[in-house]
């Protein structure tokens, strides 16, 4: 593998500038420009830097089945396509990073660049190893021709990180499916020593366990086992999981807005008007028709699992694989995933 820490480094602190000074790598203010508008502009300045060669590697037609592929293990496991970091010059890694930053928030930005960050830090512990760890290897690819008011999509995709977003009829999706990772969960020496990128959401799950009596406890606890990893996998249009665990209705009203502090974890990751729309869904739902479950050990470190999930979206957290500094975690919309449910009204419209 080529020596990737200087490379690293630069792309994680042009993150830093591009997600947290309130202005694109493009001078655009943020708020300004709707999202659609953001990442339409991030995807045609990415697109405009690529030669023809590589811009047929990083670009499909929207009804492409490439679209809807997806997984969060390392390329040794998985053919992954897309345009990656490692064949990228300067300007095209700023480019790419732009147009990460316009899908998620400033927090989100910063979780998703930390992820790419732990592979260079595994690299230095685990060379040579079964899977190079290279936070090169992660890739975009844009699907259909960006417009605020036509069809596509794009996705930003590597180890421990799948993220997508659709766009149909010039308006944003909920961005799903949605995953996120960490190993080592937590970088307790050494560099990175501290970092700790799904550490929010982990404190979240433990919070409102911590905040339930010993009958609420039971209904919850659902087993002394955890599952070996997330339950819903890799799916292409995964069905909603047994309901159990406790329900929202028989939480106090603290308790609920704990339970809404896990999900807001997750709807926080992403940009503003997906958030919103995202949180939306729930209120429409409401929280006292979600359901939060936990299997494994009780306390931090000890091998476990919760999941919350509302009747049409799903959030699980696994801190099981390998060993329990390792979490896998991620969002799926039962009816949403990959812009599903905009396609099929999109869809009658069109028929009719």
């Amino acid at each position: 593998m080529r020596s990737t820490i200087g490379r690293t480094t630069m792309f994680f602190a042009i993150a830093a500038v591009v997600g947290f000074a309130g202005v694109s790598c493009m001078g655009v203010e943020s708020g300004v420009q709707d999202d659609v508008a953001r990442m339409v502009d991030g995807a045609d300045q990415f697109l405009v830097s690529l030669s023809d060669e590589e811009r047929t590697r990083a670009t499909w037609t929207f009804e492409d089945e490439e679209r809807q592929r997806f997984h969060f293990v390392p390329d040794e496991t998985y053919d992954r396509f897309g345009f990656p970091l490692e064949d990228m010059s300067p300007e095209q890694r700023d480019l790419a990073q732009a147009l990460l930053s316009t899908g998620l928030s400033q927090r989100g930005h910063m979780t998703a660049n930390e992820i790419i960050e732990l592979e260079a830090i595994l690299e230095e512990r685990e060379g040579g190893g079964q899977f190079s760890r290279d936070p090169d290897l992660y890739y975009v690819s844009v699907f259909g021709t960006p417009s605020t008011v036509g069809t596509w999509a794009w996705r930003f995709e590597g180890h421990h990180l799948s993220l997508h977003f659709t766009i149909v009829d010039g308006a944003i999706t909920v961005s799903s499916p949605t995953f996120l990772a960490a190993s080592p969960a937590v970088v307790t020496e050494g560099r990175g020593a501290g970092l700790r990128p799904l550490g929010a959401l982990e404190d979240a799950g433990h919070a409102l366990l911590e905040s339930l009596d010993a009958a609420q406890r039971s209904v919850a606890i659902i087993a002394e086992t955890a599952p070996t990893n997330i339950v819903s996998g890799v799916e292409l249009a995964p069905n909603p999981l047994s309901p159990v665990g406790i329900v929202g209705s028989d939480l106090t009203p603290e308790q609920q807005d704990l339970l809404m502090a896990v999900i807001e974890y997750y709807t926080g990751v992403m940009s503003a008007e997906i958030a919103a729309l995202r949180l939306q869904k729930v209120q429409d739902d409401g929280i006292e028709n979600v359901t939060f479950a936990w299997a494994g050990g009780l306390g931090y470190g000890e091998v476990s699992y919760f999941r919350v999930q509302g009747p049409g979206f799903l959030i699980e957290f696994d801190h099981t694989a390998r060993d329990p500094n390792h979490i896998h975690s991620g969002w799926r919309d039962f009816d949403g995933d990959f812009g599903r449910d905009l396609l099929r009204d999109h869809l009658a419209l069109v028929e009719h």
